[in-house]
């Protein structure tokens, strides 16, 4: 019998049992697939595939509708993960109402479990709003590619005691606003771990798109 899909809350659980969780990044049906077959936790259609798969310089040009497309296609390779659909830039940006019609749009479209949206404090109530709505939600903090341009570039987050309280209240506040877990793109590994420590969900750790590495905390 195929194993049992993962859900939401179980993700949750898995840092309360001590257990690490597996995240994996797919674009396509083929990947999407793979990810399933090797039995991961949860994939992330991330709009990176701007870059990735439609050869652009950054995020900001992917649109809503890329990227249902592509989820969609993923989602018919994945039966178990939980398959998270990345909010993009501007889809969540002007407004509670506009933020939740859109997230509702990945879901019942593209037919993804939940979606991710980036930002801290200042996107705090707008996580609050979608999970109200009944739209699971994860977070993303520290490197933001939506906003990268404001940030100085691709460059790594938190490496000063100021810029890294910041992070971790961005965290705090997230988790407040009901995300059930957090993606912390290319912070320092300390910061990574008290990240961890100063929330209750889980805290999935990711290198900039062109290293390839990750890690749960």
């Amino acid at each position: 019998m195929p194993e049992a899909k993962v859900s939401i809350p179980s993700i949750i659980q898995a840092k309360k049992d001590g257990r690490k969780l597996v995240m994996v990044t797919a674009y396509d049906y083929p990947f999407g697939l793979m990810a399933d077959e090797a039995g991961v936790d949860m994939v992330l259609v991330g709009d990176s595939l701007g870059m990735v798969v439609l050869g652009l310089e950054g995020t900001v040009a992917v649109t809503l509708e890329m990227m249902i497309h592509h989820i969609q296609a993923v989602v018919r390779g994945c039966k178990r993960p939980v398959v998270v659909g990345d909010m993009p830039f501007m889809s969540y940006n002007t407004g509670i109402r506009d933020a939740i019609i859109n997230a509702g749009r990945l879901m019942k479209e593209g037919g993804c479990d939940c979606v991710k949206l980036e930002g801290g404090v200042d996107f705090a109530p707008v996580v609050q709003a979608i999970v109200k709505a009944g739209i699971p939600v994860q977070g993303h903090i520290g490197l933001t590619p939506q906003t990268a341009s404001a940030l100085g570039g691709f460059k790594i987050q938190g490496k000063d005691a100021t810029a890294a309280r910041r992070i971790v209240e961005d965290a705090k506040a997230i988790e407040a606003a009901g995300a059930f877990s957090i993606v912390a793109e290319a912070v320092p590994a300390p910061l990574g771990r008290l990240i961890a420590e100063s929330v209750a969900v889980p805290v999935i750790g990711i290198a900039p798109a062109w290293t390839w590495t990750d890690r749960c905390w």
